[in-house]
Order: structure tokens, then sequence, then C-alpha cells
């Protein structure tokens, strides 16, 4: 049975996934910082697979080395992981950014992707396996107009996946990141700190990729032979052409 450990569990595409892999009876490490959601969704997750919960920050990377080195035995060998955690604050032009905006989208999208990822990598290149999918952005494909930061962000997403590939091939790991388009999650919730009415117009007068899209996605990807490795997968939603050419029902 294989060992999934997934990052940023608790709510869209992670918590989606971690419902995907639990049908899959993979065994699960969710991971978030949220302990209320994440012990919910143990619980329900816990009646179809073995579930185990760890409670951390990915920006925290010795809380990271402490929770992974807690793992029980039945978890410690992990074949896939997940690099789903992440975040986009605020929709500023670069003169006038938050710092704390910036801060946070690099500390969680970089810096937590690469922790994590040092943490369980060592253990995949002693075993000769494992698969690791990156989730980026469309926004790691191109650039927009006030998405300055969190672009960049999800460049080096789309730039360390490359670089993990490379640098792991030797050891039979294999790595991909997926690229959604615009999906419907708390996303813009986030980015637009709690206005739940603006974020909601993000979304309005045309059909969004859901969460549950991206899990079936991941899902395909690691049941593939294992000789097939899916490196790089844009997916958007019909209406969606580029970062900003939506077609909407107005």
């Amino acid at each position: 049975m294989k060992t999934a450990f997934i990052t940023g569990a608790t709510s869209g595409i992670g918590k989606e996934t971690a419902r995907a892999f639990a049908q899959l009876k993979y065994k699960l490490i969710i991971c978030g910082r949220r302990e209320d959601r994440l012990m919910e969704l143990q619980n329900e997750l816990s009646q179809h697979t073995e579930v185990h919960a760890l409670l951390f920050d990915v920006r925290d990377k010795m809380a990271i080395s402490r929770a992974i080195e807690s793992l029980p035995n039945g978890f410690s060998k992990i074949d896939i992981l997940i690099n789903n955690a992440g975040n986009a604050h605020g929709l500023d032009p670069i003169q006038t950014g938050d710092l704390d905006d910036w801060d946070m989208m690099i500390d969680i999208n970089v810096k937590g992707l690469l922790y994590v990822s040092r943490a369980i990598i060592p253990g995949m290149i002693d075993r000769m396996g494992g698969h690791i999918i990156n989730i980026g952005s469309i926004a790691g494909k191109e650039v927009y107009s006030n998405g300055n930061v969190y672009c960049a962000t999800k460049h080096a997403v789309d730039a360390l996946n490359k670089a993990m590939r490379i640098d792991l091939v030797n050891y039979g790991i294999r790595v991909g990141a997926i690229h959604p388009g615009m999906v419907e999650t708390e996303f813009s919730e986030v980015r637009f700190k709690g206005d739940v009415e603006r974020a909601a117009k993000v979304y309005q007068s045309f059909a969004p990729l859901k969460p549950e899209d991206i899990a079936d996605i991941i899902a395909f990807v690691v049941t593939r032979p294992y000789h097939v490795n899916i490196a790089d997968l844009v997916v958007t939603p019909t209406a969606q052409a580029t970062a900003t050419i939506v077609k909407k029902n107005l």
C-alpha cells in the first residue's frame, strides 16, 4: 500500500486530493495548520484508509522536521509527495505592494515547498523511488497585471519542478507539476483578505474548475505505469484562454 503526504490538506485541492487518494486506498499523511479542519478530515477519511495527521505551518522548517521525524513506522516510507500548500495575498501593483503579503507568498509558495521537499526527498533517494507532484499555477507560465510577486513565486515553483526532475532522475523518482487556471476554492477569499463578495465575483458567469477536477487529474497522474512521468501539465476551464482572458456569459 502506497503512502501519500499532502500539504495544505485542509481545504480546496489538497482536501479533495486526500479524498481521491483515500478511494485508492493509499495510506495518507495529511498536513495543515488548522487543527479543527485537520481532525475533521482525518475522521472522515479514516473510514476508508489509514490516516495520520500532522499539524504544522510550512513556513516553519523546524516544525516540519519534527513532524516528519515523529511519523510512526507505518507511515515513515513516503511514496508520494503532493506539494500543494500555497497562497496569494493581495492584488496590488508592485509600487504599492504590501511587504507582509510578499513575505507570506514567498515563505509559503517557495520556501515551504523547499522545506517539505528537503525533509522527504532523502528517504525517496534511499529507496530509489518516489513521486513528487508540485502544484503550480497558470501564473507560473505567464505574468499578469498586479500579479507580480505571486506570479514570481509560481514561476519559481515551475523552475524548481524542472530542477528537481534533473537532480532526481538518476534515483528513479518521478517529478511533475500541475498548473491550474481558475479553480473555485478559498483562494480568492485569501487574496482579497476575506472579502467574500469580491471573491465570489471572480467565478461568476462561467464554469470554473472545481477542486475535484484537479484531484481527479492528480489521481490519474499518480496511477500511471511507473515508467510514465507526466512532467508538466496546465489545466484550465474551457472558458479560460490565458490567465486574464476568460469568456463570461454576461
